[in-house]
């Protein structure tokens, strides 16, 4: 016995042993849901309720891995959707997060909480483990864990159920609704191919960039067909009356296109042997976070990109979009220089891993002194991002240019799972351990009140959610349960929504509203404490 305690009472056993026991806890499903990594905050709480304490140091530590993980991860889509119709998740988002906010003030005064484990509750409701940092960071208390880990179980539930539940009440054909009403997520549809033959007489004898084609937003030529000949398209390619021109666009900006130059006719590509086209997977370094107007693909190579495939979905290229590792170009070109583009994407070496050390450490350093910068909010006071808010900061600015300097900022996916999932857990150990010394008293004196209170900030905003979703956005049921999962950070949520129909569209409504969720909690978890 003496042994055990002596092995409990070494820092590095004692992490060891609450994440060996918490990644138990988390793995045994009931009803098909789990409770994942929050397994190792009910073991450290458990630890630390019987005194054992995980040093802070490596609280603040696995805090600053995740959160960096997460902003890199969210970076790029988080900006890009801030410029587009995407903006509406955005919203949604902030509506969820207000709306908790709001009921978390009224529960807190109801049932005479302590801000602290008021704005514990609510980030445990949302389901979001950067809101409780930045609440442990904004409140100084480690009672915020226990009104996390309290709310989380019945965050997750209550999400899955709502989701799951829903489309049984209102008794809708999800497909048929999402036919009806499309929303904002389909402003990304896939584009089309389409020939046109060029019957304008203003068009004859024009280069491809005087004609400024451009005007049609998503259209790129790809080639011209003249008689028996097929020409790559580029800036000085000249167009005659009788040209027939592939272009590539959305179906309305072709439909303009069309009307504007000549008529649609149908063209055999099986026969054409001198243009190819082919799929070509960005893997370089280099080409990471730069813009197809950047790399000058058709100025420099001759070679023409007229779609991009990114996480499962095809998008018409744009010229400002900042290429990820994995995107997958349609591009066309003659054979050579196809074998030339095709090298330029690819790896230079083989990479196990591509995890940057210095570029890391820059990322956390800059971060940590961005959060200790002081924010004047008039009336409110003065409030600083913190070691949360900070890194997230940097992290989504350096994750949205994908390289900046010597810092590397776009890794494999598998590294930044394992540099989220590693900072995830040691964080949770450290702060489970803190929270654990005094949840049995909490327990105690608070009862039924966390419970219920906890039930109250859940349910309010996830009915609220989908209602402003659906009626205030017109969005179809599937993308508001998406959003609706994404508003309160519910991966368990989403994987309900996915079950429901055989589509990808709750996982783009998901992936639209997340990360302006998870930056919103995590801010409204430092401005409430002005409030209670």
């Amino acid at each position: 016995m003496e042994a055990v305690r002596e092995l409990l009472e070494t820092p590095l056993a004692l992490l060891f042993i609450i994440l060996f026991v918490g990644s138990v806890l988390g793995q045994i499903k009931i009803k098909g849901i789990s409770m994942g990594t929050s397994g190792v905050l009910l073991a450290a709480m458990v630890f630390g309720h019987f005194g054992y304490q995980v040093p802070s140091i490596i609280q603040q530590f696995g805090l600053g891995l995740f959160i960096v993980a997460v902003g890199l991860q969210a970076g790029p889509r988080f900006f890009r959707m801030m410029k587009s119709s995407g903006i509406v998740f955005g919203i949604i988002g902030l509506l969820i997060v207000l709306v908790a906010s709001i009921t978390t003030i009224i529960v807190s005064k109801l049932f005479h909480l302590s801000p602290a484990l008021s704005i514990g509750i609510m980030t445990g409701a949302l389901t979001s483990t950067p809101g409780l940092a930045a609440a442990l960071q904004a409140t100084n208390d480690p009672i915020a864990s226990v009104g996390y880990g309290i709310a989380y179980p019945f965050g997750v539930v209550a999400v899955v159920l709502f989701v799951q539940l829903l489309p049984r009440l209102v008794k809708t054909n999800l497909e048929e609704d999402l036919k009806k009403k499309t929303g904002p997520v389909r402003n990304e549809a896939s584009p089309e191919v389409l020939t046109i033959e060029v019957t304008n007489p203003a068009i004859n004898k024009k280069t491809l960039k005087e004609l400024h084609f451009t005007q049609f937003e998503s259209v790129v030529i790809s080639r011209v067909i003249r008689g028996d000949r097929n020409i790559i398209a580029l800036n000085d390619t000249v167009i005659l009356v009788g040209d027939r021109l592939v272009a590539v666009g959305l179906h309305e900006d072709l439909a303009q296109l069309c009307e504007s130059i000549g008529r649609r006719v149908t063209t055999n590509f099986e026969n054409v042997d001198h243009v190819k086209l082919r799929k070509v997977a960005v893997d370089s370094d280099e080409m990471i976070g730069k813009t197809l107007k950047e790399i000058g693909l058709r100025s420099s190579y001759g070679a023409t990109v007229t779609r991009i495939e990114r996480g499962g979905f095809e998008f018409n290229q744009g010229p400002k979009w900042r290429l990820e590792r994995g995107d997958v170009l349609t591009i066309v070109s003659s054979e050579d220089r196809l074998n030339k583009v095709e090298k330029l994407f690819s790896k230079k070496k083989l990479t196990v891993t591509n995890i940057h050390l210095l570029s890391l450490s820059l990322i956390l350093l800059m971060g940590i002194i961005a959060g200790m910068i002081p924010i004047h909010l008039p009336g409110l006071g003065t409030i600083t991002l913190g070691v949360a808010g900070g890194p997230l900061l940097i992290a989504l600015i350096i994750g949205h240019f994908g390289k900046l300097g010597p810092i590397h900022a776009r890794y494999y996916q598998p590294s930044n799972q394992v540099i989220r999932d590693i900072g995830l857990v040691l964080f949770l150990a450290g702060a489970g351990t803190t929270a654990g010394t005094g949840i049995v008293d909490v327990v105690q004196q608070e009862g039924l009140r966390l419970v219920i209170g906890g039930a109250i900030i859940t349910t309010f905003p996830i009915i609220a959610g989908y209602f402003i979703a659906r009626k205030l956005f017109g969005l179809s049921i599937v993308h508001s349960l998406g959003a609706l999962c994404g508003g309160m950070t519910s991966t368990p949520g989403l994987g309900a929504a996915n079950q429901l129909i055989d589509t990808e569209d709750p996982a783009i409504a998901y992936a639209a509203a997340y990360p302006f969720a998870l930056i919103f909690v995590a801010i409204a978890s430092q401005l409430l404490i002005f409030f209670l």
